[in-house]
């Protein structure tokens, strides 16, 4: 039989088996990593010494204190997950037809240590071929043709019970997975970044971190979005990914690691290294050394001298080997029962690659010229020739369908949708709104409103039409005004939802006195348009617990609205100098207070991407809510910094990082000096005026305050900072409150001198955000403490 005689149909389906197609993964891991209060723990699967089981180890990472945890009734895990405070461990094996998980609470001994807790079991059933946990939730997927999604400690998630799922992915608020129909990524949960925002498309695999997911296209791509996802342009192929707080790292085919984001790269000695397998959690990154199965630690400066957790790990784990289209070398041996660790078929030959092959055998001779003898191996040289001919085309489409491929991928994002998509999804957080639609644009406001809508910087926030506001607010009469200031009048109101908010209304241009020259009105509707852009801008970019979240707003018939989540307990300023009897009338209220603003500033200096310097931190911009939660607000003011800190901690460790702004702006008594005199804003000017409010709450006294002996006015700074140098404070501290305990006193000295490092006339003097929030969680820790607890008094930059 000739080539023509074949089927083209037959053909076509004959050269589709040599058309690689990604295989589906699943996501099960043998290394968890936790974190308890400052403390990181690192727990993973080992081979047994006594069986060919695995214990599931755990190390304090601070005191290198390793544990073992022997399984129950001699059972052998097969997968571990871990969050903040708690460990789950998959068994028996991934060959049974019945799965267990236990879940363990870790008890906090100490900052540096802590241990686990006798286990409960959370799961008795069929099979979970994937187990992922986020912060506080843990969720599971059952096999078979179910594929039944179980979450646990999570009564709140909400998602529909027919949609089925190949993988999941769980981050601190939301879960994501790839639909088994479409392989199309959907997420659910209270995370309004991620959810609801996932790029179209099919997807080989998904991942989550805290707030930002990605995904793996059939096609390579690799696309992120949410809350510090990574602008990424990927040139190599990847095949798995690792996702912490703001961090991404991804797996590349020929074994080694890229990250992005924070202080996420690898070290110098480990960055040329090959690994089988990564995994993260906050700021902590491990990764399974190809050599020898080792587990490498980074990501976190206590890992900096001892990179190294444990010496050999389990490098994946272990499922039935009739499942596996790829098996990791040497893991049948590893695994028990028939299993083996599998492993992508596309990474194989270039992680391991395989001998070459041998050279084509010399062209036979020339048929003889005598056409009555019978030509030798006719048949089985027709059989080469097909082989030959199909592999030879098989490749060439193999090829070319990657071709197209790429070719379709850049025209689809080229055409605009995937573009979008990327800029919308993932790179919202990553890209600064547009200058002309924050400040000093000639174009007209609904131009900048429009063009920042277009580049997705209010999509997460809803447009109220003016007839609600005005029927919510009766007219914005004065029976709902609760506040007011530079920008213009706060109310109270409850929309037709039932939703109870707090809508700020900018001055109308009206407002503005007759007699103001017709510069100084333009300068004021100038400014009064750049707060209104900047705030909604910058506020729909961020979510954090220590933020007002902001709902909406409207611009309609030259009205400039804002819609805020409302915070029942009003503002900081209010309790110390407004209220007979203030309800912060304790300094472990005061001092819980001050570590939430700290924690909602930490997270505008590092985790938002570009970072945000704030420039009006006081009392007054610090809200309460019904749990007396403190929520940073008003960014009228705030302004994008240039570009990340090289080294994340959000500071400018050296003071030359800076911006220049057209002019000082900010509130007398707060503004950092060096931004007021040379015009030169840095993070550094925030954490100064973040040191004032800690004045102010630890002698109750305001920023610029008279002197009780003189009558003149006195700045808080002048005031307090000597006295407290003096090691002096209780002279100081606000007479309102109770006379502290001695474990409060140690806890107050020690924020009095963070106060004091706060205003350093020298911005490379002051802490960044991050070592104030570490200082103000051991003061909180210490109110608590007994009275033996001694706080070092000196917590600057340098000692925390």
């Amino acid at each position: 039989m000739s080539l023509q005689n074949y089927s083209p149909l037959l053909l076509l389906l004959v050269l589709l088996l040599f058309v690689s197609i990604p295989s589906i993964s699943c996501h099960l891991s043998t290394v968890a990593i936790s974190h308890v209060s400052n403390g990181t723990i690192v727990c993973a699967l080992l081979p047994s010494h006594t069986s060919k089981q695995f214990d599931l180890n755990c190390t304090s990472i601070a005191k290198r204190v390793q544990r073992n945890y022997p399984p129950a009734n001699n059972e052998s895990y097969a997968a571990i997950a871990a969050g903040d405070g708690f460990l789950c461990a998959l068994g028996p094996t991934a060959v049974s037809n019945e799965s267990s998980m236990r879940w363990w609470e870790f008890k906090q001994e100490s900052s540096a240590n802590a241990s686990i807790q006798h286990s409960k079991r959370l799961y008795h059933g069929p099979p979970l071929v994937s187990l992922s946990a986020g912060d506080t939730h843990v969720c599971g997927l059952q096999g078979g043709a179910t594929r039944k999604l179980d979450c646990w400690r999570w009564p709140q998630l909400v998602f529909p019970e027919e949609v089925n799922f190949t993988d999941i992915a769980v981050g601190a608020e939301f879960v994501c997975g790839l639909l088994s129909a479409s392989q199309e990524i959907r997420c659910f949960g209270n995370d309004s970044t991620v959810v609801g925002r996932e790029p179209n498309g099919s997807f080989v695999e998904v991942a989550a971190g805290s707030q930002h997911a990605c995904g793996i296209s059939k096609c390579g791509e690799l696309v992120c979005w949410g809350i510090g996802a990574p602008k990424v342009d990927a040139t190599f192929e990847i095949t798995s990914l690792a996702l912490g707080e703001n961090r991404t790292c991804a797996l590349i085919t020929n074994g080694t690691v890229q990250c992005w984001g924070g202080n996420s790269q690898l070290p110098d000695d480990l960055s040329k290294s090959q690994f089988v397998g990564i995994e993260a959690k906050g700021n902590t990154l491990c990764g399974i050394l190809m050599a020898n199965y080792s587990l490498v630690c980074w990501g976190n400066e206590i890992f900096e001298s001892r990179p190294m957790v444990f010496d050999r790990v389990l490098p994946g784990a272990c499922a039935p080997a009739s499942s596996c289209s790829c098996i990791l070398a040497d893991s049948a041996n590893i695994c028990s029962h028939g299993a083996a660790i599998c492993e992508p078929c596309w990474s194989v030959s270039q992680v391991n690659p395989a001998p070459p092959l041998p050279p084509p055998p010399p062209p036979p001779p020339p048929p003889k010229s005598n056409s009555t003898a019978p030509p030798q191996g006719t048949s089985s040289n027709r059989r080469r020739v097909v082989i030959i001919v199909l592999t030879t085309v098989g490749l060439a489409v193999g090829l070319a369908a990657t071709a197209i491929c790429f070719i379709l991928l850049r025209i689809y994002r080229n055409s605009g949708r995937v573009h979008d998509m990327v800029r919308l999804h993932g790179a919202a957080a990553a890209a600064p709104p547009p200058l002309e639609a924050v400040e000093g644009s000639n174009l007209p406001i609904d131009r900048r409103l429009s063009l920042m809508i277009s580049q997705g910087h209010s999509s997460t926030i809803e447009e109220f039409p003016l007839a609600v506001l005005l029927a919510a607010t009766n007219n914005f009469s004065d029976d709902h005004k609760i506040g007011s200031g530079s920008f213009g009048s706060v109310y109270r109101a409850t929309l037709d939802d039932g939703r109870i908010v707090a809508i700020k209304r900018a001055k109308a241009p009206a407002a503005t006195a007759a007699s103001t020259s017709h510069a100084d009105r333009r300068r004021r509707d100038r400014d009064r348009e750049a707060a209104f852009l900047s705030e909604l801008a910058l506020l729909s970019r961020v979510n954090h617990k220590n933020l007002v979240r902001l709902l909406g707003f409207c611009s309609q018939a030259g009205e400039r609205v804002l819609v805020y989540e409302f915070m029942v307990n009003g503002t900081l300023h209010d309790h110390l100098h407004k209220l007979a009897a203030p309800p912060l009338a304790s300094w472990a209220a005061r001092l819980r207070v001050a570590l939430d603003a700290a924690r909602g500033i930490e997270y505008l200096h590092v985790y938002a991407v570009p970072p945000i310097i704030h420039r009006d931190i006081k009392p007054s911009n610090i809200l309460l809510d019904a749990t007396w939660t403190a929520k940073v607000a008003d960014f009228g003011l705030s302004l994008l910094s240039p570009s990340p800190d090289d080294d994340g901690d959000g500071g400018d460790d050296d003071d030359t990082c800076h911006m220049s702004s057209p002019r000082a702006a900010g509130t007398v008594g707060y503004m950092d000096p060096q931004y007021y005199r040379l015009q030169n804003l840095t993070a550094k000017s925030d954490v100064y005026s973040f040191g004032v409010v800690l004045l102010e709450l630890l002698t109750g006294h305001r920023a610029v305050h008279r002197n009780d002996e003189s009558g003149t006015p006195r700045n808080v700074v002048e005031y307090a900072v000597p006295i407290i140098e003096a090691d002096d404070i209780h002279r100081v501290m606000d007479r309102r409150l109770p006379p502290p305990t001695p474990s409060e006193i140690e806890a107050v000295a020690f924020v009095g001198f963070l106060a004091v490092d706060c205003v350093s006339p020298a911005g490379r003097d002051r802490p960044t955000m991050t070592e104030i929030v570490a200082g103000l969680e051991r003061a909180v820790a210490a109110c608590a403490a007994p009275s033996s607890t001694v706080l070092r008094r000196s917590a600057t930059a340098r000692s925390i």
